[in-house]
C-alpha cells in the first residue's frame, strides 16, 4: 500500500532481515523499546521471523521514499490455547523516519491484517513508560486503551523501567469467535 508521502507498507521478506536485524540491534544497544541486552544474531532474527510466519501472522515493512523505515509484526500474546484470539504487536521505526507517520501506518496496517484474520485483541506492551509518550499516544489514537502498568520490571541502562500495557478490542460487542483462532502449536487452527 502506498500513500502520497511516498510511504509504503508491505509484507516483509527474508531479504529484509539484514535491515530488520540492524534496526533491532541498535534499539537493543541504545534504546528501551526492548529489554534485551545483547543484539540477537542474524540467525536468531531469522528464527523469530520464521516463528511469526508459522502462525500465519503478519510481519510488515515500511519504506519511506523507497528506503527501509521500520517494521512491525504480530506474535501470539501467550502460549496457552485460551489466548488463541489475541496477539501482541511490536513496532520499530528507524530514527530518521520518526515523525513521518511510519509508526501509525505500520500499526494501522498490522491491526487491519489481524482484524481480517478474525482475531479479537491486539496487545501493546510499551517499554519505558516515562519516555514513550509518543508510542502511548499513537496507540491511543488508534483505539487502544490502557490496560495497566508493570512497574519497575526491567533493569536497563542503570535504571528501572516500567511497561505500559494497552489493548485494542477488535470485537467489542463480545460475540463468540467466528474463527478458530491461532493454533499455538504451528499455524491457524
Amino acid at each position: 500500500m502506498a500513500d502520497p508521502m511516498n510511504r509504503t507498507i508491505r509484507d516483509a521478506t527474508g531479504a529484509d532481515l539484514p535491515r530488520i536485524t540492524a534496526l533491532y540491534g541498535r534499539e537493543v544497544l541504545n534504546g528501551t523499546a526492548t529489554f534485551e541486552l545483547a543484539p540477537p544474531t542474524p540467525d536468531e532474527m531469522a528464527g523469530r521471523f520464521a516463528a511469526v510466519k508459522r502462525h500465519d501472522l503478519p510481519w510488515l515493512v515500511a519504506q519511506l521514499d523507497g528506503a527501509f523505515a521500520g517494521y512491525a509484526y504480530a506474535s501470539p500474546f501467550r502460549p496457552r490455547p485460551a489466548y488463541r484470539y489475541g496477539v501482541e504487536g511490536s513496532i520499530y521505526v528507524e530514527e530518521t523516519a520518526r515523525g513521518h507517520g511510519v509508526g501509525r501506518a505500520l500499526l494501522g496496517a498490522l491491526v487491519e491484517r489481524v482484524r481480517a484474520m478474525g482475531l479479537r485483541h491486539v496487545i501493546g506492551a510499551i517499554s519505558d513508560s516515562d519516555t514513550s509518550a509518543a508510542s502511548i499516544a499513537l496507540h491511543r489514537s488508534l483505539g487502544f486503551r490502557d490496560a495497566g502498568v508493570y512497574r519497575q520490571v526491567g533493569w536497563k541502562f542503570d535504571r528501572w523501567l516500567d511497561v505500559t500495557l494497552m489493548q485494542l478490542d477488535l470485537a467489542p460487542d463480545g460475540e463468540p469467535p467466528k474463527t478458530p483462532g491461532l493454533d499455538l502449536t504451528g499455524g491457524l487452527a
